[in-house]
Order: structure tokens, then sequence, then C-alpha cells
């Protein structure tokens, strides 16, 4: 039998060199260094994302090009057709000055990785030349051949797009924006898909037949541009994953990269490779945690000392999940492909797989951090120990070629956030809503008071809330998650999860406790009564709003319109009250969460609530604490300086805390 063997593994070489794809390209945000990309222009980085314009508060005229620092094989060496490719990106498009709208963005691929096209309606793009490019335009030029303001075109070495098409999303909302990019090199057929949410829609939004053979040279640049027109549009790539099928060029011959910076080379197992600083072998193929500098000495440097560690250290770690090969996680998610990507959790990009023995659909998470190494560590610790119907289980794990997996049992429902403001999905019941909430409210009880040892997370949002076939909650994502005996809080640290639903207290302090985590579930059911997001739109800060009309007396208004009044008014106003209970200012009202869960099923009285929000008082120690969070690496964007004034605030995002002395 062994020479059937041997004509499998020769059929599949020579498939692969008549294809000429050998092992192809692939890489995501997450896991590249400053060394890995090309930033022209106006491009910089702010906050982990990649910002593609100027952050001048007056209007201009500007352009700024991102490009993964390699170039990438788009064409058959022999053949010269060309090779498919596939690229997921989240973008978004805000204003400085709401009044001063105007440019846009484009995916392209560039001949050259040094020229800057021209501002205003052109985006960036090169000038002359081969390039291709997707354009996501905020500004109607009728010489152009614009359809709208709001469009997506594709463009064939020319600024006027060969195929257009009107958008139902706007672009220009500050809201992310999801797209996919594939190109079939088999079928010479370009598609295109745009959407609010992370799950790609069924339809593309631009579906053209092209031979991209005559607008791509054998190895082109690829990354994104964009452009400001007399205004003071900022563009953000906030995720981006690549994968092509064609082959990595081959390093230039060049002197080595100075110590301090990092460089470039293929790798023909993984498809990309990347070498930092003080990393003796750090691999990230499509989708993998970059291992910087000191994260990767310690990990590596470990392991060296002694042997096995890594293994005996898994062992300790887990008891009962079992330990997947790499090689059956590739397959089960078709090499991490970029049409599997299901969701993006805290410090990785969760894709669909199947099992090939079983066939069932698991949910494979792949750690892209910089800190990946520890948040793996903790996530997998914690959850591995954890048992109870709310929570997403976990089935094993993977720790091998560089790179650290995690397997869950797969959500065919996907998660509350796409429930509940994904553009195509109808809107839940308020039964089902209720259900959920007491669900995730079930689940926290458990982590805070039920286990072995007390559990916060510190990241509970409805984006972490998944749902399965029967749209019961399960929370998940232990990334940020930390443990601590009962009685005692996890150490102070810098405050981490998401803006919105971050407690007052716990950004002073950077100490989370279980009533952070209550915090973070009243901002979640107001989330899931309301049908609004924790922050954003005219409403501003969802808990203010929702104070507001308790104020005016009318807090059944808060419910979600879509309902169309389908709720039992009692119920709908007894749940926004314990949304407001447990986002209370002050940590010691809040009430536990098997308390919170009584209240939300009718096991308890509703609670009685002041008409107007109460103060938040806060003692004059913690100031220093809060001048000194505005240097840390959380994700605090801007703190403002309090004054010596009896009364003052600082403002994050739209949340505002008052401090009295």
């Amino acid at each position: 039998m062994a020479w059937w063997f041997v004509l499998a593994v020769l059929a599949a070489a020579a498939a692969a060199a008549e294809d000429g794809s050998g092992g192809g390209t692939s890489f995501d945000l997450g896991g590249l260094s400053l060394g890995s990309l090309r930033l022209l222009g106006d491009a910089h980085l702010s906050n982990g994302s990649i910002r593609l314009s100027s952050e001048l508060p007056v209007p201009n005229s500007g352009a700024g090009r991102a490009l993964y620092a390699g170039p990438v094989r788009f064409r058959h060496a022999a053949s010269r057709r060309a090779l498919s490719f596939s690229t997921f990106f989240s973008f978004s498009v805000s204003h400085l000055n709401p009044s001063s709208v105007g440019g846009g963005l484009a995916f392209l691929l560039a001949a050259d990785d040094r020229g800057l096209g021209p501002a205003g309606p052109f985006l960036g793009l090169p000038d002359g030349g081969l390039f291709f490019a997707v354009e996501f335009d905020t500004l109607m030029d009728p010489q152009l051949g614009d359809i709208s303001g709001n469009h997506v075109g594709v463009d064939l070495s020319s600024v006027v797009s060969a195929a257009a098409a009107d958008l139902p999303v706007d672009l220009k909302s500050g809201d992310p924006v999801y797209s996919w990019v594939d190109y079939d090199g088999a079928a010479l057929l370009l598609r295109v898909f745009v959407s609010t949410a992370a799950t790609r829609p069924a339809d593309p939004a631009v579906s053209l037949p092209i031979d991209l053979s005559r607008f791509v040279n054998d190895f082109m640049f690829v990354g994104f541009s964009a452009a400001t027109q007399a205004s003071t549009e900022a563009h953000d790539i906030h995720w981006w994953t690549f994968s092509s099928a064609g082959q990595a060029a081959p390093p230039p011959a060049a002197p080595p990269a100075p110590a301090d910076s990092a460089s470039s080379t293929v790798c023909a197992r993984n498809g990309l490779c990347r070498r930092g600083p003080g990393v003796v072998a750090g691999v990230a193929t499509g989708g993998a945690f970059f291992l910087a500098a000191f994260a990767g000495a310690v990990v590596w440097a470990t392991r060296r000392r002694r042997p096995g560690a890594g293994v005996n250290l898994a062992v300790e770690m887990v008891s009962s999940p079992r330990e997947y090969s790499y090689r059956e996680l590739c397959a089960a998610t078709k090499g991490f492909h970029a049409a599997r990507i299901i969701g993006h959790g805290a410090f990785g990009t969760v894709y669909k797989g199947v099992a090939a023995e079983t066939s069932a659909a698991l949910a494979v998470k792949r750690c892209t951090s910089l800190g990946g190494g520890a948040e793996f560590y903790s996530e997998l610790t914690i959850i591995a120990g954890l048992r109870h119907r709310n929570l997403v289980r976990l089935q094993g794990w993977c720790m091998d070629k560089g790179e650290i997996l995690l397997v869950y049992d797969y959500m065919p429902n996907g998660s509350l956030d796409q429930a509940l403001h994904g553009s195509a999905a109808p809107p839940l019941p308020w039964r089902r809503r209720r259900r959920i909430l007491a669900g995730v409210a079930a689940a926290l009880a458990y982590l805070h008071r039920e286990c072995e040892k007390q559990v916060i997370h510190r990241d509970v949002k409805s984006s972490n809330v998944m749902l399965d076939e029967g749209f019961e909650a399960r929370l998940g994502d232990f990334g940020l998650a930390r443990q601590a005996d009962h009685g005692r809080s996890p150490d102070a640290a810098a405050a981490a999860g998401t803006m919105g639903y971050l407690a007052p207290e716990y950004l002073l302090t950077g100490r989370a406790t279980e009533k952070s985590d209550a915090f973070s579930f009243g901002v979640l059911v107001l989330e899931v009564a309301s049908g609004r997001r924790p922050i954003g739109g005219a409403a501003g800060s969802l808990v203010e709003w929702v104070w507001g009309l308790q104020a005016e007396g009318r807090l059944a208004a808060a419910a979600d319109g879509r309902l169309m009044g389908e709720y039992d008014e009692a119920e709908m106003k007894a749940g926004l009250a314990v949304g407001l209970l447990c986002a209370h200012p002050d940590p010691a009202v809040r009430p536990t969460m098997r308390s919170a869960g009584q209240m939300l099923t009718g096991e308890a009285a509703p609670p009685v609530l002041p008409l107007t929000k109460p103060s938040m008082s806060v003692g004059s120690s913690s100031h220093h604490l809060l001048l000194s969070l505005q240097d840390s690496d959380s994700d605090c964007n801007a703190l403002a300086p309090l004054s010596s004034s009896s009364s003052s605030s600082s403002r994050l995002g739209d949340d505002t805390i008052t401090r009295r002395e």
C-alpha cells in the first residue's frame, strides 16, 4: 500500500507545480510588525489600527497608503494567468468635523511600494501603470462617473470604476464596515461583499467576470489607499487578513536589516514567517499571532531551558480537553482561509472548522496579539476547568509551529451582537432576549461565586455572548479574564475591555471585581432591551440616555422599536431597571449576578430606582490614579486631565466620570 502513498504525494506535488501556487501568501494585521508595513503619505498607526489620513481638525486634501512590505505573486510564472486571492478587512470612516466630508479609501494592488497617487477624488490611487483597487467612495464626482457618494467600485488601472454599486451601508457613519474581496483565478470571477456585521452576506455587492492578468504584474504590493477632499475625514483599517494562491517573492539580495528593525522572510511551510529582534523562530501564517521580541524570547527561551517544558506545561494546564494537531486544525479550517472567519475575539481571530473524522463543526480561535502567549495561557487555564451550561465549552487546544490555537463548540446562531445589530437579522423577540440575559447572568453568577476560584471576565459584551442552536446564551472569550481566590480581587492592572461597557471605578483604579463585571452586564441588559449600542449614535451614551428617560418617567420608551410593542411592559420596565441598577455609579449598590438573574426572570421583585442618576463619589487619592491611566496600555484612548476645581470631569468616549472633592 505504500506505493499508493508515494503516488499520492507525487500527484500532489505535480498539481502544486502546475498551479504555480506553492505555499501561497497569508497574513493578518494582528501578526504584522511595524517593519512588515510600508506607510506612505499621511498613513500612520493609531490605537492598534492603521489610519490612512491625517488628524488635522481643519479641512485638508491629503493621501495615505499602507502596504504589506513584501511583494506578493499574483500571476503564474509560466502561464501568466492571474492567481486566486481572498481578503477580509474592517474599516471605518469618521469625521473630525461632521460638516466636512469627502474622499474615501480603497483596497489596492499596486505595482510598486514607493509611489503615492493624488489626493481628493483619486483616493491616492496610482496615476498611471497597472493597478487593481476596490474603492469605497464617500463623495460623488460626476467627472469620474461616480454613481453616488456612498458606493463601492472596482478600478482596473483607472480611477473610473469598471463596475460599481450603491451601498445600503452608510460608509460615513463612523461604525465598522466589513468587506470581503475574493478573486477566483479559475472562474475569472471577482466578488466584493460589504456588510455592517462580521458575517459575510449571501449576495455580493459587486460580481464582475474579469481576467485580472491584464491588470497585474507577476508581483504586486497589497494594501490600502485613502484620500481626503478638502475635508477632515478619517479612514481607519481595524482588521485585515489576506491569503493568495501565489508564492511569495524571494527576499531581495540586500544586507541584513539593522537589529532595531523587522524584516520579512518567506516560509515555504506556512506561507509567511516573521522574524523580529530577539525572536528565534516567530512563525505567523494567516491569522497567527505575532510574537513580539520580548514575548518570543520568553516563550522560546523557556522551552530551550527545559526540554519538553511546553508539553509538560500543557498537561498541567489541561486535563480534560484534548490536544489537536496543527495539521488537523489547518485542514478543518481550509488552511485558515479568510472565508472561514466568523469573528474576532480578544487577542485572536475565530474560524469555522469542520472535523475530518466526525464532520462536526468547530470554532477555532487563533491567537494574534502581541501578548498572545500570556493571554493564551490565561484563557486556557481558566476555561479548561469551567463547566456550566451557559459557557462556551472548550473542546481542545494546540500549541505547535509557533502558533497557539483554542478549539470551542461551534455556535450556529453566531453572537448576540450579530443577532441584535446585524442588518439582515430579524429582530429577536423579547421573550428570547429575556432568556438570553438570564443565561448570561447565570454564567456570571457561576464565575463569581460558584467556581473553585473566582473568575472576573472583564469583557462582558454582546459580541462575547454566543447563541447555540436553541438561542441559549453561551458566554465566551476569556482572553481578558482574571482568576483570584474568593474574597480577593485580582491585582490592579491597566484597564482593558471594550469602551462603553467599562465601569467608571475600574477605569480609575484598574482593579477588576465582580462589581465591574456587573456594570458591564448592566450595559448589556440595556443594549438588549433597547437594541442600541452602548456608545455612538444621536443618543451618545446608552446608560445616560436611559437614565434620562427614567428622569422623565418614560423608562419603557427605551424599548427597541423593532419589537413593535410585542412585549409585556412590566417585564420590559423590570429589565431596564435591572440594567440601570447593575450600571449604578456606586459599585456597592450593584446587585450580585444571582440577584440580577432572579429579578430578570421574575423570581424576585424588580428594583426601585431613584428618579435621577445618582452621582459618583471618588476619593481624592484617585486623582493620581486617573492621571496615571492616561499613559497606560488600555483601551482608554483619551483621558482629559482633571482641573483643580471642586467639581471636574474627564471624558472617555461618550461616558463622563464626575469627581467631587
